[in-house]
């Protein structure tokens, strides 16, 4: 186990969600599968308690804690993309599993994660600021999966 890893409550799921993400990410892969050595407030000796994972190489335990707590915005992953073909991979990836489109190339999967998929272009666009950040991040303000050729466009004006 890492000495310091992302530990993310899952209903029931966490083995699921991480066998998905080592599927879909680069770099993940699911470690241990700890079952609960006897009855809890949520399950049954013999469920599955933690899930050891990593996704796009951050270490993670996934903790099959039941219903008390949810998943917000205010934690994500962030998956950086080269092309627009790499963003619709794990966009769609996501969506299509059962998750939510957002805004801004946001989305969540269906076990309330968020993600933001986000190609080079538009954090390259934003760190250049001046006149081809307010172009790049208007018109990322209208997207939800982020064209990457829209924002090249608006890097050029």
């Amino acid at each position: 186990m890492a000495k310091n890893a992302v530990c993310l409550w899952y209903d029931k799921d966490a083995e699921a969600a991480a066998r998905f993400y080592a599927r879909t990410f680069p770099d993940s892969a699911v470690g241990n599968v700890l079952r609960a050595p006897a009855d809890y407030p949520s399950g049954t000796a013999g469920d599955v308690l933690v899930v050891a994972f990593t996704v796009a190489g951050i270490p993670c335990i996934g903790l099959n804690g039941g219903p008390a707590f949810r998943h917000s915005e205010a934690f994500s992953f962030q998956i950086a993309t080269e092309t627009q073909e790499e963003t619709d991979c794990y966009w769609n990836a996501i969506v299509d599993n059962g998750g939510q489109e957002g805004e801004c190339g946001w989305c969540r999967d269906r076990w309330g994660i968020s993600w933001q998929i986000t190609p080079r272009v538009l954090t390259d666009a934003l760190a250049a600021g001046g006149d081809e950040a307010r172009r790049a991040f208007q018109a990322m303000m209208t997207m939800r999966k982020i064209d990457v050729a829209t924002i090249e466009a608006a890097r050029r004006g």
